[in-house]
C-alpha cells in the first residue's frame, strides 16, 4: 500500500503496476490523474472514510494498491499461444469481486490449463496477498490480462478467430448437451457473485450455456461454477487429442 499524493505520483511514474488507485471524492489532483490515465490505472472516487478503513495515517486523500503479479498485454498473449502451436483457452470474469473466489478460481484456472484470466480494470477482486493464498500459488504461473473495457475485449477476442461462451443461468442450452462444443479456440465468461455477467457482454458472447442444477437451490457458488465448465471443456479436448493420436 502507497499513500499520500508525492508518493502516489512517484508510484505512478515508476514501473510498479497499481492494483487498485482510491481517490477521495471531490479531490482533484491533475498530477494524479494524468498519471493515472497515462499508465491506464482506473481512479476509484471513494468516501474519505473508505481511505480512513486502509489507513489510519496521512493519506492526504489518495491511497493506492500495488499488484503482486506482473500483468500482461491480452495480444501478446494470444500471439503467443498461436505461436507455440497451442489453442487458446481463456477465462474472462466479469465483476467477481469476492478475494478468495477469485483465488480458488485462478487454481482451479491454472489446474485446467488455462492459459490466461481476464480481468476487468474496474470492479473486480484485489490481487492481493489473500487472493494469493487461496489460488495456492497459482497466480505466480498463469497470465493475467486487465482490460479496460471486457466488452472491447469479447470483441478483440472474436476478431482473433476466439469464440466467445459465456456461463450463465439464463441459457437454454445445456453444458452438457451434444451441441455445446468447447474445443476449439475458447474464451470463458463468468459473472459476478450478485448479478452475473453483465446485459452487454451476453448479448456479444457467440454461445451460451448453463449448468444443470437439480437440486432446490437455485445457483452454485461462482468458484465451483466455473470448475464445472472448466473441467467439461478439459473432458471434451483430451477426447479429440485422444481422437487424433
Amino acid at each position: 500500500m502507497v499513500f499520500g499524493i508525492q508518493s502516489v505520483i512517484e508510484t505512478l511514474k515508476s514501473d510498479q503496476q497499481i492494483d487498485k488507485l482510491y481517490m477521495e471524492k471531490g479531490l482533484s489532483n491533475p498530477d494524479i490523474q494524468n498519471l493515472a490515465f497515462q499508465k491506464r490505472v482506473t481512479i476509484q472516487r471513494v468516501p474519505v472514510e473508505r481511505l480512513d478503513r486502509l489507513t489510519r495515517k496521512n493519506h492526504q486523500g489518495v491511497v493506492c494498491l500495488i499488484s503482486q503479479v506482473q500483468y500482461v498485454k491480452l495480444s501478446n498473449v494470444i500471439a503467443d499461444v498461436y505461436e507455440r502451436g497451442e489453442t487458446p483457452f481463456f477465462l474472462l470474469l466479469d465483476r467477481i469481486t469476492d478475494v478468495r473466489n477469485f483465488g480458488a478460481i485462478a487454481r482451479t484456472a491454472e489446474c485446467t490449463g488455462i492459459q490466461c484470466i481476464v480481468i476487468p480494470g474496474r470492479g473486480a477482486a484485489a490481487i492481493n496477498s489473500d487472493a494469493m493464498k487461496t489460488s495456492s500459488g497459482a497466480l505466480n504461473h498463469i497470465s493475467v490480462c486487465r482490460e479496460p473495457e471486457l466488452s472491447e475485449t469479447v470483441k478483440y477476442l472474436q476478431e482473433s478467430g476466439i469464440t466467445v461462451v459465456a456461463c450463465t443461468e439464463k441459457s437454454s442450452r445445456d453444458l452438457y448437451e451434444r451441441s455445446t462444443d468447447l474445443t476449439g479456440p475458447l474464451a470463458i465468461i463468468m459473472g459476478s457473485e450478485e448479478d452475473g455477467i453483465s446485459p452487454e457482454l451476453l448479448r456479444m458472447a457467440d454461445n451460451h450455456v448453463k449448468i444443470p442444477l437439480l437440486g432446490a437451490v437455485g445457483s452454485l457458488n461462482v468458484s465451483v461454477a466455473t470448475g464445472v465448465v472448466l473441467y467439461e471443456a478439459v473432458r471434451q479436448r483430451s477426447l479429440i487429442v485422444a481422437a487424433n493420436e
